[in-house]
């Protein structure tokens, strides 16, 4: 055999084991990309299931809202809450929320349980709902029954699209939906309204 065609096979066969070298270097890194992929997603979700669990808990706890001059706005406490950071929402055992606002009467709702609402400022409250309000100077006494209702604290205002039972004084007033308005005393049945009123006294 000639001396060239000699060099020429020496030079292939040092040639396919560089090329299996380089080729098994290839699929190790495409390997080991793929496993730091992995990884990461499995990390990723790990994260994603843990921030859908309670962040803090607080037993027997009261917050109290001021306000901008400085004086309590309104009270809410209550015997559990727990804290979701992947929604920023509070789950309320007992909820008992107390309006402070001076020269207004104060107004007290309670529930079976609530929901924060953070970013809305709303408290969503469920189960055997009632709103008490006290008689004080003309204001007459208020009472409000119902299931599902929905508080906006700094406005003062208590909502609700469920049936509900409200005792006005001596009257009262049955009906679907309600908005009632702490601050200008107003409170409107949205239908279905039906008003039993108790006959006076005579004097």
């Amino acid at each position: 055999m000639p001396n060239s065609q000699k060099s020429h096979s020496k030079r292939t066969a040092h040639r396919w084991p560089l090329i299996g070298l380089m080729l098994g270097a290839v699929f190790l890194a495409l390997g080991s990309f793929w496993l730091v992929q992995v990884t990461q997603d499995q990390g990723e979700q790990n994260v994603d299931v843990k921030s859908s669990e309670p962040d803090y808990i607080v037993e027997n706890f009261s917050y109290v809202r001021m306000s901008p001059a400085g004086l309590p706005h309104y009270v809410l406490s209550g015997a559990r809450l727990s804290h979701r950071p992947d929604t920023d929402v509070s789950d309320i055992d007992k909820p008992v929320m107390r309006s402070m606002t001076p020269g207004r009467p104060s107004m007290t709702v309670t529930s079976k349980t609530a929901q924060v609402l953070h970013e809305q400022n709303q408290v969503d409250m469920k189960g055997d709902v009632e709103v008490l309000r006290p008689a004080s100077g003309k204001t007459q006494a208020l009472q409000i029954h119902s299931q599902a209702l929905s508080a906006l604290p700094d406005d003062e205002i208590v909502k609700t699209d469920q049936p509900v039972e409200i005792l006005l004084g001596t009257s009262r007033l049955t009906g679907v939906g309600m908005l009632a308005n702490n601050a200008t005393q107003k409170l409107h049945v949205v239908s279905q309204g039906q008003i039993v009123s108790q006959p006076r006294t005579p004097k």
